[in-house]
């Protein structure tokens, strides 16, 4: 690990410790013996939030399959799933160095170059971020959902909170796509002037962030028509409910105290999930389960506290880590490891960005 990583989890680290801080500093009756005491969750639930996980990653390999018929027809999803499940066990116990062993592992098997998955990836993020807002903003706005009823009769600042995120994600999903459109069609040259504008900030800056644009332009590629892109549009949104009801079945385990986080409400939880991660230390997480604990804490007023972080930590585990024991035994039978995986693909991105240049 070289020094900019250590001096980034060191950077977290501080921010999780003093968000952990300052929300039990407000609960200060906290009983630690109580949350370990939590022994009548429904097993059998957590058995199907796992399934629906693991559902949902071979959806992402069905989705990447639409990525590939241009130019591998033949690939099947089952081919996709290991180093799609691979993948995403490298992320969760390496962090954001193991987020590219996926798209590296496809490129492999499938005899393509790794820029090419790398820009498969980036436009995925956009239909991952595209699929959920759809279903978010459906259930904040559209009576028939629960989501709206509570927050129609939720207090004004959570009502204005939750009003705004919705409002929040269409400006944003409208604004990804229209640059996606102009990235699609003037990519290249966007790519050139970047080089000429940005090039003076710091060495090879304005290169860098060229090839990521050309990157996401060859991915823009893969879909070909009004056909593809409804597809993948599709499957995003099934395999975001897919993940929904792993959530559902998580927080049905624990009985009628969870009764106020049913059906499309674990669309906000999610949401406030996705958003602590972008706080997370490899392999124990940390913003996921805090941002997850304190919603249902200040949103929900899931009580006990003891039964809120039990909770989020019990949703981390299934939506998150369960993937890990099938990853390993996969990596295990191909015999790979993740932390060379995770070099391998650092290394061949930097060589891509220096052979463009």
């Amino acid at each position: 690990m070289n020094k900019k990583k250590y001096v980034a989890y060191t950077i977290v680290f501080g921010v999780l410790a003093v968000l952990v801080y300052l929300q039990f500093r407000t609960w200060q009756h906290f009983d630690w013996a109580l949350l370990f005491r939590q022994s009548h969750i429904a097993w059998h639930h957590i058995v199907y939030g796992v399934l629906f996980t693991y559902f949902a990653y071979v959806l992402r390999a069905v989705r990447w399959k639409i990525f590939l018929r241009p130019v591998r027809t033949e690939a099947s999803v089952l081919g996709l799933i290991p180093p799609t499940v691979i993948g995403f066990t490298g992320l969760a116990l390496l962090g954001r160095p193991g987020e590219l062993i996926r798209p590296y592992l496809i490129a492999r098997h499938q005899n393509l170059s790794f820029a090419s998955q790398v820009a498969v990836w980036a436009v995925e993020r956009i239909f991952d971020f595209g699929g959920f807002a759809v279903l978010l903003v459906s259930a904040i706005f559209l009576p028939p959902f629960d989501l709206h009823r509570f927050t129609q009769n939720a207090t004004p600042e959570i009502r204005h909170w939750i009003h705004l995120t919705g409002y929040f994600l269409i400006a944003l999903v409208l604004g990804l796509l229209s640059a996606a459109l102009l990235v699609s069609h003037r990519g290249e040259r966007i790519g050139r002037w970047v080089e000429q504008h940005f090039s003076h900030l710091s060495e090879g800056m304005g290169h860098r962030i060229a090839h990521k644009i050309r990157e996401f332009t060859v991915g823009l590629n893969t879909i070909h028509g009004p056909s593809e892109f409804i597809q993948l549009s599709a499957v995003s949104i099934v395999m975001w409910g897919v993940i929904a009801l792993a959530y559902v079945q998580v927080t049905t385990s624990y009985g009628a105290a969870m009764e106020s986080l049913r059906s499309t409400k674990v669309l906000l939880l999610m949401f406030c999930s996705m958003l602590g991660s972008m706080v997370q230390l490899p392999g124990v997480g940390g913003g996921s389960q805090l941002a997850t604990i304190s919603a249902m804490d200040h949103v929900f007023h899931i009580v006990p506290k003891e039964l809120a972080v039990s909770c989020g930590i019990m949703l981390w585990l299934v939506t998150f880590v369960s993937v890990v024991p099938v990853g390993l035994l996969l990596s295990h039978h191909e015999r790979l490891s993740l932390r060379k995986l995770s070099a391998e693909t650092a290394q061949a991105e930097e060589v891509e960005t220096v052979e463009e240049g």
